[in-house]
């Protein structure tokens, strides 16, 4: 019962407690700077005296804290900033995590809190109030961009649920994609890939990603060595003795086949 149980978690408890563990991870990982560098343990060691936090016997007088209030304002200021690596892509006022902010100044508050990836993500575009009249298409593969923040009407992706249109305005979805063709669609002009298989990712924004892993242009593509292929892999999938000779003839002859109703169709 004692495994029955552990089995059962509730995943919500999981992935607090996996979030804990990372949490953890990283607030040693930032503390234990220059552990190993080149100054050795003594540099270390004196980079953990100076973040230990003043102490003083007695609260400091009035008059004290009103003249030292100018530079305490301005070091507070300082704090605030956030340093960047650069300024091409980040926004003027970039986000942060506060919650791990306000941790960092309660154990360490004489040192700068360090930059999270909040820091330097791009804020999303917001969804916008109406629909767009136009649909910003990136796709991608993995040694080239063939559309970067291209605005076209309508896309048609081959999905593994079958052939789906997206225009802007889509509902948010995420699909897998099988060989077949993708349209791109520009006012009367029709643009044909066809892809081995891949992602597509539709933003509620009227943006959409898709990522193929091959993708050639449908005027590229020669019949006769489609039909050669073709031919070749049926033979193949007829002839196969193991179960990983068969698969290996399959895959030829799915994607042989949708090149071939891309050429036909």
């Amino acid at each position: 019962m004692h495994v029955i149980r552990d089995d059962n978690v509730d995943s919500l408890k999981v992935y607090d407690r996996v979030c804990t563990v990372i949490q953890s991870t990283v607030k040693i990982y930032d503390l234990e700077i220059d552990e190993d560098g080149e100054d050795g343990e003594e540099s270390f060691e004196v980079r953990k005296k100076r973040v230990r936090p003043c102490r003083t016997e007695r609260p400091p007088k009035r008059s004290t804290m009103l003249r030292q209030a100018p530079r305490l304002l301005a070091r507070a200021t300082s704090m605030m900033k956030v340093r960047s690596f650069s300024t091409a892509d980040v926004p003027a006022t970039p986000t942060a995590d506060s919650s791990f902010i306000d941790a960092w100044r309660k154990v360490i508050p004489n040192i700068d809190p360090p930059n999270t990836p909040l820091a330097f993500m791009t804020p999303r575009p917001s969804t916008p109030t109406s629909i767009p009249s136009k649909l910003t298409v990136n796709f991608v593969l993995p040694y080239q961009s063939e559309l970067s923040g291209k605005e076209v009407d309508m896309v048609i992706i081959p999905a593994t649920t079958g052939q789906m249109g997206v225009l802007p305005g889509h509902v948010a979805t995420i699909a897998e994609l099988k060989p077949g063709v993708l349209s791109v669609h520009e006012g009367n002009d029709v643009s044909k890939y066809f892809i081995s298989s891949g992602f597509a990712f539709i933003h509620a924004n009227s943006y959409a990603d898709i990522i193929a892993v091959e993708a050639v242009p449908i005027d590229r593509i020669d019949p006769n060595l489609v039909q050669k292929g073709l031919a070749e892999f049926t033979q193949k999938l007829s002839t196969a003795n193991t179960e990983s000779e068969k698969a290996e003839a399959q895959i030829g002859v799915d994607v042989h086949s949708a090149l071939n109703s891309a050429l036909t169709g």
